[in-house]
């Protein structure tokens, strides 16, 4: 392992790096985007996040070729399928999170991109789009944003074609500005909401079990059948349909601050909430769905960029709720004072080991989040100066979970 790591390390600030093979790997159309139902085919996020990391290319070809015979759920991915009709700009959202014909959208996309130039078509289509951003675990956001953060094209393509399939709103319209939070911080609206969750602990649990136990009610027809097979994707979809003051209300900082300025402070926040529950499967995607968020704004024009801070703050805190249960605010206080001031010399030779060691396990990890939590974490690091708090989370690795009763059940196509 020493010889594909520590001998090929990125530069800080340069991204993943270019190589035929890492290319070959991102433009490949041989797979479909989804496997066994709903279950997406992450192969690609590894290859930009071992690409990122530094891993020889034959090393990320081995991976990748692993990963597609035989994904960590025990199943090959699927072969790619046939567009079935013309998607125009006049029925592009008719289909809108109906979790059909993908490669219909992969053409218009392609099409469009071809016609406009991914700036004009991100500009264009992505106000709709991003309002789903949650759908898919994130995953379609983490599939356009990591294309972003690589520069590939066709990668850029299938993403904004996967937040088409897998859309599920967290309505954004739904927003009003908050009242009496002057001065308040990412990290001070957090600790304010599971404040509210710790006086209301057992009120807010038994609200989000029986909203999600409750199959009868109108909003159910709402949510496509193979999410009902999912689990954690029908509570995310349940709770993002119903919503909660709470998530609706926005902070002024999602508006008023710079952008680039709250991605980094919800970064931190994100960051310790899985410091929380370390090895957290769905606070690991709030990780690397940030970064993506970020390379996603930073593409916009500046007009646009709050918009994606606001979808953002309101989708995290619908997944939060979908768990019925939060964090408790003394942990979270804890945490925060203890890595505040913590931060590593950058340029001393020991923490340049330890993120080798990293990097080393990364890459042995058949679970692909693994090696993309080290590559954000270690980006992260470098943005920040060293902080402390990103190194030591980047060890937390996950395990992929087992699967639900409801995958005995065929896939709802």
């Amino acid at each position: 392992m020493a010889d594909t790591t520590a001998a090929h390390t990125a530069p800080a600030g340069t991204g993943p790096i270019h190589s035929d093979v890492v290319e070959r790997l991102l433009d490949d159309r041989t797979h479909h985007i989804e496997f066994n139902g709903h279950l997406t085919n992450h192969v690609k996020h590894a290859v930009v996040a071992l690409a990122g990391l530094g891993v020889d290319p034959g090393r990320i070809s081995e991976y990748h070729d692993n990963y597609v015979t035989l994904t960590p759920y025990g199943c090959a991915v699927e072969p790619a399928r046939q567009a079935q009709r013309t998607v125009t700009d006049d029925n592009w959202l008719h289909l809108l999170g109906r979790r059909t014909d993908f490669a219909a959208y992969c053409d218009f996309f392609d099409r469009r991109e071809r016609e406009l130039g991914l700036p004009e078509v991100l500009r264009r289509y992505l106000p709709h789009l991003l309002p789903g951003w949650a759908g898919a675990l994130q995953h379609a956001t983490i599939h356009l944003g990591w294309a972003l953060d690589a520069g590939n094209r066709w990668m850029a393509v299938e993403g904004l074609a996967y937040l088409t399939f897998a859309h599920v709103s967290c309505h954004p319209e739904r927003t009003r500005p908050a009242t009496g939070r002057t001065g308040e911080k990412p990290w001070d609206s957090l600790l304010r909401i599971a404040g509210v969750w710790e006086e209301n602990r057992q009120e807010l649990g038994t609200w989000v079990e029986k909203l999600v136990d409750d199959t009868t009610a109108a909003p159910i027809a709402d949510i496509h059948p193979e999410l009902r097979r999912s689990g954690l994707q029908y509570r995310i979809a349940r709770m993002l349909g119903e919503g909660h003051p709470l998530i609706h209300e926005t902070p002024a900082w999602v508006t008023d601050q710079d952008p680039a300025t709250s991605w980094d402070e919800l970064t931190v926040l994100v960051t310790l909430l899985y410091l929380a529950e370390p090895g957290d499967f769905l606070l690991l995607h709030l990780i690397t769905s940030l970064h993506a968020m970020r390379h996603i704004a930073d593409a916009l024009p500046a007009d646009q960029r709050h918009d994606v801070v606001r979808c953002y703050w309101t989708g995290i805190l619908g997944v939060l709720f979908s768990r019925g249960h939060f964090p408790k605010p003394g942990k979270l206080r804890a945490l925060s004072s203890l890595f505040d001031t913590a931060l590593d010399d950058v340029d001393d030779p020991r923490w340049a080991r330890e993120w080798d060691w990293l990097v080393a396990r990364a890459v042995e990890e058949e679970e692909e989040h693994n090696p993309k939590l080290v590559y954000v974490m270690r980006d992260m690091w470098r943005r920040s100066g060293g902080m402390s708090l990103y190194r030591v989370a980047a060890g937390q690795f996950t395990a992929t979970p087992e699967l639900p009763a409801t995958f005995e059940q065929p896939p709802v196509e």
